[in-house]
Formats: structure tokens, C-alpha cells, sequence
């Protein structure tokens, strides 16, 4: 049984619909939060809602395209009116898009940079009255280990954006610093999601996706919830604009 250090918390959850996004959303609520989760994927996200609900979660989904500044606007407004604040911001939703650069349309490096910082930034930006009804509270971005040394796999892109929002992070952290809230950045490594799921299942590609962490195993979305509920708490309360890697010991080589 974990503790309910979150107990009493309001959490608006961003691309919670599956993977990462759902073990967070998941992980605060088991610590005791009310939930909203946002994602583009409806179907998905409506499944992932009635599992929370089955557990005695006061959770709500909402469709949301990060990108959007309309949708941002929509989600915090619903968010304030179903529970009158926000204390925990997850921008997790993401976007891959495996191309080496030189083959890369503009089109799909914007794609990529819209949803990855834009979708960041306009969470930053909006959630702060949310944040000031709470007295506060701690934005947790999701960056990459591939945001900090990049990949030469055709990531060049997801490298970019993610780099972007590591030191995005930083910059709001000292911007909120005299607001009461806290802004930190996580950085996954190799974690088991329907994302990276082709890869372990192909052997052509499995050794290299393991081979890259010493661990020699791959993570679990959970590990990374984990650590981004005990970012959103109190128990981190000394902690802002860091940069925490979650990554089995991959840039400790």
C-alpha cells in the first residue's frame, strides 16, 4: 500500500490515454489525487478513465490536442469548474516521428515540435490561474534521455524537442519560482510501451534496444510513474527546475 501523500491533490494528466501517460496518471491516483486525463485518443482514453473509476478514482477524461491553445483554454477551464483548482500538471503527451533529417518534410519536424514543446509551453502557460487558486503546486514535463545525448537512429527531431523541453523546464522554473510553484523535468529511458513494443518483439532489434542499458532490461511505464508522483508531492519540496532519468543507468556509460 503506497502513501497518500497526494491526498486532497487535483491532477490534470496530458496524453494519460495509454503507456507512460496512464501508469502517471495511475501512480497519482493510488497516492490519493483526484484525476483529470486529457488525450487526443478518445476510445482510449474513456477505457483508461473506467479503470481509474473501478479503482475509486474521482477521475474525468477530456479530448485534448496539446498543440491546441483553444484545447488548453477548454481543458483547464473544465478542470476549474469540475474541481475549482489544479495542484499537478504532467505535460507527458508526445509525439515520435523516426526520420534522418535529410529526408525529413518541414511538415513533420513542426509535428513533432507542436506537439512535443508546444504542447508544453501552452501547458505552462495556462495552468498557472488553475495553480493560483491551488496556493501553488509542481508542473512535471516529460523530456528523454534522448533530450539530454541525442540518437543517431532518425530521432533528430524527437532528440530536438525533447531537448528543448529539458531546458523549457528550467527557464519556467525560475519564471514560477516566486509563485509557489515547482517545475522539473523526467527523462525516460528504454521503457516497455505500445511505442516501443515493435522493437523488443522484432530480434533484429531487441539486443540493441536492451543492449543499450546496463540494467539489461527494459523499464516499465510504472517505474517512471513512480518517480513523476513523487515529483508532484511534497516529498520533493526542495526540488525545482531538475532534470530526474529515469533510464536503467543508460548515460551513466
Amino acid at each position: 500500500m503506497v502513501s497518500k501523500v497526494l491526498d486532497g491533490k487535483v491532477a490534470l494528466v496530458t496524453g494519460a490515454a495509454q503507456g507512460i501517460g496512464e501508469a502517471i496518471a495511475m501512480a497519482i491516483a493510488d497516492r490519493g489525487a483526484r484525476i483529470v486525463a486529457s488525450d487526443i485518443n478518445v476510445e482510449r482514453g474513456e477505457a483508461m478513465l473506467s479503470s481509474l473509476r473501478s479503482r475509486g478514482v474521482e477521475a474525468h477524461f477530456l479530448r485534448h490536442d496539446v498543440s491546441s491553445e483553444p484545447d488548453w483554454i477548454a481543458v483547464v477551464a473544465e478542470t476549474m469548474r469540475l474541481f475549482g483548482k489544479v495542484d499537478v500538471l504532467v505535460n507527458n503527451a508526445g509525439l515520435i516521428e523516426v526520420c534522418h533529417i535529410d529526408d525529413m518534410p518541414v511538415e513533420q519536424f513542426d509535428r513533432v515540435m507542436n506537439v512535443n514543446v508546444r504542447g508544453v509551453f501552452l501547458g505552462c502557460k495556462h495552468i498557472w490561474p488553475a495553480m493560483k487558486a491551488a496556493g501553488g503546486g509542481s508542473i512535471i514535463n516529460m523530456s528523454s534521455v534522448t533530450g539530454i545525448i541525442a540518437s543517431s537512429d532518425g530521432s533528430a527531431a524527437y532528440s530536438t524537442s525533447k531537448g528543448a523541453v529539458r531546458l523549457l523546464t528550467k527557464a519556467v522554473a525560475r519564471d514560477y519560482i516566486d509563485r509557489n510553484i515547482r517545475v522539473n523535468s523526467v527523462h525516460p529511458g528504454g521503457i516497455r510501451t505500445p511505442t516501443v513494443e515493435p522493437f523488443l518483439a522484432d530480434p533484429d532489434t531487441a539486443p540493441a534496444v536492451i543492449g543499450r542499458t546496463p540494467m539489461k532490461r527494459i523499464g516499465l511505464p510504472g517505474e517512471v510513474g513512480a518517480v513523476v508522483a513523487f515529483l508532484a508531492s511534497d516529498e520533493s519540496s526542495y526540488m525545482t527546475g531538475s532534470e530526474v532519468v529515469v533510464d536503467g543507468g543508460w548515460l551513466a556509460v
